[in-house]
């Protein structure tokens, strides 16, 4: 139970990675905001949290997070329904339209930052107020305060026509240690965290082609993709008490894809 008690905010949390943090992070204590465009997938991970857990463990918030006045509105909840923060895990992001550096369009490379680097920020921004100034209200209770910050293997390798998402995720991870020198004064740690090739929907479509999946499993030394409850198991590890001395850090989940 190492998030006893501990209010987690954890964005795109409908699906794939987020979800499996939110469930991890409920069954061992939580109270779990859901953040995401799609009130439905919110409200079928809350619904799964509760009956995993057996009490009421989670809440939905439908937001666009790359929309300032939405994220207002999402901190202004966190605010009056509980009072206080303690976790913020930034999932949010997608790759976008494929395309070489000299033929993406201006308006889908801005989109792929907005979604992935923009989010961060501003979520990052907001919700971090929160943290900081409960930090300040309460500051003999050294209670464990964290942002994870999901970035991704793209962010150290380029991956082939995904020149946008690449260049967002490398931002996220220098954005982290940024952000980890600012918010240490008041004891909150800031890491991130970059998977490899995962099963997720942003990847489902291209792992539905056995030639692509094959060329992943030769790719990766341990041959193989991951799941999501993989990349959550280290993301609540990061997020939790056990990893108290550790910020400005990222933590590199790929399977080995890097090493071959």
């Amino acid at each position: 139970m190492r998030f006893l008690d501990a209010i987690a905010v954890v964005t795109g949390a409908g699906s794939g990675i987020g979800a499996s943090v939110a469930m991890r992070m409920a069954k061992e204590g939580a109270r779990v905001v859901l953040v995401g465009r799609t009130l439905a997938k919110l409200e079928h991970v809350a619904g799964a949290i509760e009956e995993e857990c057996g009490r009421a463990a989670a809440s939905v918030f439908a937001a666009d997070v790359t929309q300032e006045d939405e994220i207002e509105g999402l901190a202004a909840f966190v605010q009056s329904e509980f009072g206080n923060v303690h976790i913020l895990i930034n999932n949010a992001g997608g790759s976008g339209q494929s395309s070489p550096i000299l033929k993406t369009k201006t308006e889908d490379w801005d989109l792929v930052q907005s979604a992935n680097l923009g989010s961060v920020f501003l979520v990052s921004k907001h919700i971090g107020k929160l943290m900081t100034e409960a930090a300040k209200a309460e500051p003999e209770a050294q209670l464990n305060r964290s942002i994870v910050n999901v970035a991704s293997l793209s962010g150290y390798k380029a991956g082939a026509q995904i020149p946008h998402y690449s260049a967002a995720k490398a931002g996220v991870i220098n954005f982290s240690r940024a952000l980890a020198f600012e918010l240490a004064p008041y004891g909150i740690r800031v890491n991130s965290v970059s998977p490899g090739f995962v099963e997720t929907p942003l990847t489902a479509e291209g792992l539905q082609n056995a030639r692509f999946e094959e060329a992943i499993q030769r790719k990766t030394a341990l041959r193989r993709i991951g799941k999501p409850e993989e990349i959550a198991n280290v993301i609540t590890f990061i997020a939790s008490p056990e990893a108290s001395y550790m910020t400005g850090s990222d933590v590199l989940v790929d399977g080995g894809w890097l090493i071959v």
